[in-house]
C-alpha cells in the first residue's frame, strides 16, 4: 500500500432555492421524489436561445452561499466575478458555464477550513442540463440550477478519513438548510499516490466514495498513471478522456453579468442568523444536560430533533424526556418512513403526554400507544384511568382463562408465553393495566 497517498474533493450540492440561479423558473430538482416531465420548467434563458440574456444572479443562492463558506470557515470576498467556462457537450446549449471558478474567478469563499481539512475555495454556478448519451435525449429542467462546489486541498490520506469527514460536512450544512436533500451530493475525487493526480467524476453514494478511492489507490499502485479523468461503475475505474487543463476551458469574465459586491454588514446579519454547530450541539447536550455521548450524538445528528428536545426539557426533566425522544418519537418517525419537519408534532402535546406519564394518569404503553398516533398530526392527550390492582387481577384471569396453551408452555419453561399472556392483558385492559402490576399478578396466579 502506497505512503504517499494524498486525496482532495470537489463537493457538488444543489442550494436550497425557489428558482434557478439566472432566470425564474421553479427550482425543481431532477433527484425530487415528484415525477416532473422533461423540459417543462424551462425559459428561453436556461436553454440557451441566442440572444437571450442571464438575469441578475438569484439572491437568495448568493446568501446560502455565504452561509457555506461561513460554516467552512472561508474568507469571504467582497466582489465576486462570473466566468463563461467554455466546454462542447450536448448538456451545455451556450457553449459556455457560468461559473465563480477559473483563471480570473473571484470565489465568495476561500482559504477555509472544516474539521482540520483546508477548504481551497467555496463557489457558486449553474448546472448543465441532463444528457441521456445513449438515447440522446436532453432535460432542460436541471440547466440553471444553483450549484455549490466546495473544494479541499489534498489533505486526506485515506477512504475511512474522507468518509467521516464527508459526513460531519453533511451534518452541519443540513443545520442551516443550504442543500437540497432530496437531491444529495455528488463528489469528484482526485487521487493521487504519489505521481500525477486522476480525478474520478461525479460520484454520488458515500459507499462508491469509498469504494472508489480504494480501487484507484490499488489501481495506481500496480500501473503507470496519467493525468486523466475517470468515471465509478461500480466496480471500478473507467477511463472517460485526458484531464482537461484550466487553459483548456478557455476562461472569460462574463460581459453580461456584473461584478457582485457584498457588503460587510450583510455578512455579519448572516453570520449572526446561523444556528450553532452539531459539535457544538454535541458540546452543550454532554454538558448542560449531563446526557450520554451516545445520545447526544442522536440527538446532534438533526436540527429539528435537537431542537424539539431543548424545548420539551424546559418543561420535563431531561433525564424523563431523553429516551421518549431518543427512542419512542424516532421509533414512529422511522416506522412512518418520515422526519420530524415533514410532520406536525406539537411540542405542547407532546409535553402534556409526558407529564401524564410521570403523574400516573396513563401507562406507559397507553402513552406508547396514543404517540403512534401523534403521525401525521399530534393532538391533546387526555387522562384515562389506569386500572387497580383488583381489576387487573380479574383481567389477568380472564387471559390466562383465554390461553390454556400458553399456560402449559409457561409451565414447561417457556418464557415467552408469560411475555404472549402479559400482552394479552395489556390488550384486554386496552393498556391501562400498569405493566409491572400486571407482571406481578400473572406470575403469582400460573404459580
Amino acid at each position: 500500500m502506497p505512503t504517499n497517498i494524498k486525496i482532495g474533493l470537489e463537493i457538488h450540492g444543489y442550494l436550497t432555492t425557489a428558482k434557478k440561479l439566472f432566470c425564474n423558473c421553479p427550482a425543481i430538482r431532477h433527484a425530487a421524489k415528484k415525477q416532473i416531465k422533461p423540459n417543462t420548467n424551462i425559459c428561453p434563458i436556461c436553454c440557451g436561445y441566442p440572444g437571450a440574456k442571464p438575469m441578475l444572479p438569484n439572491e437568495q443562492a448568493i446568501k446560502k452561499l455565504i452561509q457555506i463558506a461561513l460554516i467552512t470557515n472561508c474568507k469571504i470576498n467582497s466582489k465576486l466575478l462570473w466566468n463563461r467556462k467554455h466546454y462542447s457537450w450536448p448538456d451545455l446549449p451556450k457553449g459556455y458555464q457560468n461559473t465563480m471558478s477559473g483563471a480570473y474567478s473571484i470565489p465568495l469563499g476561500e482559504k477555509g477550513s472544516f474539521e482540520s481539512i483546508h477548504i481551497t475555495e467555496c463557489h457558486l454556478e449553474e448546472d448543465p442540463a441532463a444528457w441521456n448519451p445513449e438515447t440522446g435525449s436532453i432535460d432542460y429542467n436541471r440547466s440553471g440550477l444553483p450549484l455549490v462546489e466546495i473544494v479541499t486541498a489534498p489533505d486526506f490520506n485515506s477512504s475511512a478519513q474522507v468518509i467521516s469527514w464527508l459526513k460531519k460536512l453533511i451534518l452541519s450544512l443540513s443545520y442551516i438548510k443550504a442543500l437540497d436533500s432530496n437531491a444529495g451530493i455528488k463528489v469528484d475525487v482526485n487521487v493521487s499516490t504519489g505521481g500525477e493526480r486522476v480525478e474520478i467524476k461525479n460520484i454520488t453514494s458515500l459507499e462508491s466514495i469509498k469504494q472508489a478511492i480504494e480501487f484507484e489507490i490499488t489501481r495506481q499502485a500496480k500501473e503507470p498513471v496519467s493525468r486523466e479523468t475517470r468515471r465509478w461503475n461500480g466496480k471500478k475505474t473507467i477511463l472517460m478522456r485526458k484531464k482537461e487543463n484550466l487553459e483548456d476551458y478557455r476562461f472569460i469574465p462574463d460581459p453580461d453579468l456584473p461584478i457582485i459586491k457584498i457588503s460587510k454588514q450583510e455578512i455579519e446579519k448572516i453570520k449572526a442568523s446561523l444556528p450553532e454547530t452539531p459539535m457544538q450541539k454535541l458540546a452543550m447536550l454532554l454538558k448542560q444536560h449531563k446526557i450520554d455521548k451516545k445520545s447526544a450524538e442522536i440527538l446532534s445528528s438533526n436540527l429539528e430533533l435537537v431542537e424539539f428536545f431543548e424545548q420539551v426539557s424546559k418543561k420535563i426533566p431531561a433525564s424523563f424526556a431523553l429516551p421518549w425522544v431518543t427512542i419512542e418519537l424516532l421509533r414512529i418517525l422511522n416506522y412512518s418512513k418520515t422526519s420530524l419537519d415533514k410532520v406536525e408534532i406539537n411540542v405542547e402535546h407532546f409535553i402534556q403526554l409526558l407529564n401524564l406519564v410521570k403523574l400516573e394518569k396513563i401507562t406507559v404503553l397507553k402513552a406508547k400507544q396514543i404517540l403512534n398516533k401523534f403521525i401525521p398530526k399530534s393532538f391533546q392527550p387526555k387522562a384515562e384511568k389506569i386500572a387497580g390492582k383488583q381489576e387487573t387481577e380479574k383481567l389477568v384471569e380472564q387471559a390466562i382463562k383465554k390461553n390454556p396453551q400458553a399456560v402449559i408452555d409457561y409451565k414447561q419453561g417457556k418464557q415467552e408465553a408469560l411475555n404472549f399472556l402479559l400482552g394479552e392483558v395489556m390488550k384486554l385492559s386496552n393498556r391501562k393495566a400498569d405493566f409491572k402490576t400486571a407482571k406481578e399478578l400473572l406470575i403469582k396466579k400460573l404459580k
